[in-house]
């Protein structure tokens, strides 16, 4: 159910990020509601399955600069992963699309940190009490 949870929240912090940065967005999906929405259920399990599985092996290796920059390398590495999860998902019929990195994946990357903690902030910590 944990899992689940995740994914429909990174999935929810992916469609905030293509609705607010017109360089993201997802294609392959058809026009109806429906397959949009699964579209972005997908995108959010490959990025998610990005984020627990390859983010913390970068994170590892470049502590070093992101103890230097004072944590704000910490976005480009999740600007990174974004682009990851854009090449990861090519390969399949629902692309998920970020056209350039310093303008859409930067900002996009700081779209997905904020909406996930909200809602991490106001869905998880309630069920947690």
């Amino acid at each position: 159910m944990r899992i689940l949870l995740a994914i429909l929240l990174n999935a929810l912090a992916l469609a905030a990020a293509a609705f607010l940065i017109p360089g993201i967005y997802v294609d392959g999906a058809e026009t109806g509601t429906g397959s949009t929405i699964l579209a972005f259920l997908f995108v959010g399990a490959v990025f998610g399955l990005v984020n627990v599985v390859i983010k913390p092996i970068i994170a590892l290796l470049s502590l070093p600069i992101t103890c230097l920059t004072l944590g704000l390398f910490a976005v480009v590495i999740n600007a990174g992963m974004l682009m990851l999860t854009a090449w990861l998902t090519s390969w399949v019929p629902v692309h998920f699309v970020v056209e350039d990195f310093f303008f859409s994946a930067v900002l996009g990357s700081i779209v997905v940190s904020l909406v996930s903690a909200l809602l991490n902030r106001f869905i998880l910590r309630p069920l947690e009490n």
